[in-house]
C-alpha cells in the first residue's frame, strides 16, 4: 500500500510528520493492506493561520483493488485530530465495503 500526503501552504509538511503520520496510517490500515492499493492523505488549515474550532481539515482517499476509491472528510482543532476522525471514518466505510463483499 502506498500513502501519499500532500499538505496546504498553511501546514509544514516536515519529513517527521510525514514519518509519523505514514507510521500511524499503515498500523491503522494494516489489515486492509491486500485490498488497498494507496492511500491519498490531504492536510489543510482553513483559516490559514488563523485560530478557530475545527479548522485542521484531513482528506483521506482510499483507493482499492477493482473498485471506486471512498474519500472521507475529517475535521479537528489539529492536525492529529483532524486524522483522527478522517481516519476512524474511513475505518467505518471500509469495514461496511468489506462486509458487503464478503456476504456476496
Amino acid at each position: 500500500m502506498e500513502i501519499l500526503i500532500n499538505t496546504d501552504h498553511n501546514i509544514s509538511g516536515s519529513a517527521e510528520m510525514r514519518s509519523y503520520l505514514t507510521a500511524d496510517l499503515e498500523s491503522s490500515f494494516e489489515r486492509f493492506s491486500e485490498h488497498l492499493t494507496r492511500l491519498e492523505v490531504k492536510l489543510s488549515d482553513e483559516n490559514a493561520g488563523k485560530e478557530g474550532d475545527n479548522d485542521k481539515k484531513c482528506v483521506l482517499e482510499a483507493r482499492l483493488k477493482g473498485m471506486q476509491p471512498v474519500v472521507v472528510t475529517g475535521q479537528g482543532n489539529s492536525i492529529d485530530q483532524s486524522v483522527t476522525d478522517a481516519t476512524n471514518k474511513l475505518k467505518t466505510s471500509l469495514d461496511s465495503m468489506m462486509g458487503r463483499l464478503r456476504s456476496y
